[in-house]
């Protein structure tokens, strides 16, 4: 494999759908950009055997709906790479990458704004409640934390801050999910990257072409995107998504989610018991 051990995209692939959506991403980075490496942390890493640029490790989700589990991600990128992009699994890359992929040091987001400004947007008055019960417990003033959007972004080491924004990164989520927010992980990186003092930055402009389903919507409702061109895509994200299945397949399906569910939500009592961060902080008795 001739890749640079300067930079890596990443990715998290754990279940059928997400493997299948990060098979695509290989697929898509060998034909336009084949000298990158693609770290995938996966539940079977013997799906991405036929991709010479993958290098895809064993890994089980540990939060309860797996959106914390990138940080998991990151870590493993930035111990074998000086910088990585983070992709969601099912973002398609459609061209070549312009320029290098240089990355300063700690977090560099296609997308986000003042954590504040975004907070206007949030419908469920329990996520504020909680972010603002984070910054409060962390000492740190909610109109210095930045919100980043999770689909893109990229990272790069920042001495001496990586080890402390993972390890914080971990104890805010645990108290999200405990409080029965088990997404905004964008909350919790920049409640850490702002308590830590890890720089976010914003790069607007795209360096390749990509596809994402939810972000090609938006630009076709805009009239920056053309539906036609962009069909086929559509498509495949939806065959990736809604495969037929079985009525039996389907109940069986949904009953093991709620089983998974389940013990994850027991397991992360467990986890948070054992972390003392987590009590010092947030002073909770489980």
């Amino acid at each position: 494999m001739n890749t640079s051990d300067k930079f890596c995209f990443c990715t998290l692939a754990v279940g059928d759908r997400y493997r299948t959506h990060a098979q695509m991403l290989a697929k898509d980075i060998q034909q336009h950009t084949h000298a990158t490496a693609l770290c995938v942390l996966t539940d079977k890493p013997e799906y991405f055997q036929e991709f010479p640029h993958v290098l895809a490790f064993k890994h089980s989700l540990q939060s309860v709906k797996g959106y914390h589990d990138k940080r998991f991600v990151l870590e493993k990128a930035l111990s074998l790479f000086e910088s990585c992009m983070f992709l969601d699994s099912d973002v398609r890359i459609l061209g070549g990458v312009v320029g290098e992929m240089n990355w300063l040091p700690g977090i560099t987001a296609r997308t986000g704004c003042d954590l504040r400004q975004h907070m206007v947007q949030i419908k469920n008055p329990k996520e504020i409640q909680v972010i603002e019960e984070v910054a409060e417990k962390l000492n740190i003033d909610i109109q210095q934390v930045q919100w980043l959007h999770e689909f893109m972004f990229a990272m790069g080491r920042q001495a001496g801050l990586d080890t402390n924004f993972f390890q914080l990164w971990q104890t805010i989520s645990y108290l999200f999910e405990m409080r029965g927010i088990y997404h905004g992980e964008g909350y919790a990186m920049g409640l850490a990257a702002a308590k830590v003092g890890m720089t976010i930055r914003y790069d607007r402009e795209d360096k390749f072409p990509f596809f994402k389903d939810n972000i090609e919507r938006v630009r076709i409702k805009k009239g920056q995107s053309n539906l036609e061109e962009k069909q086929i895509y559509f498509d495949i994200h939806e065959n990736i998504e809604y495969q037929n299945r079985s009525i039996v397949r389907k109940v069986t399906d949904k009953l093991m989610k709620k089983a998974v569910f389940s013990y994850r939500l027991l397991r992360l009592r467990k986890l948070a018991k054992n972390d003392s961060d987590f009590h010092k902080l947030f002073e909770i008795k489980i």
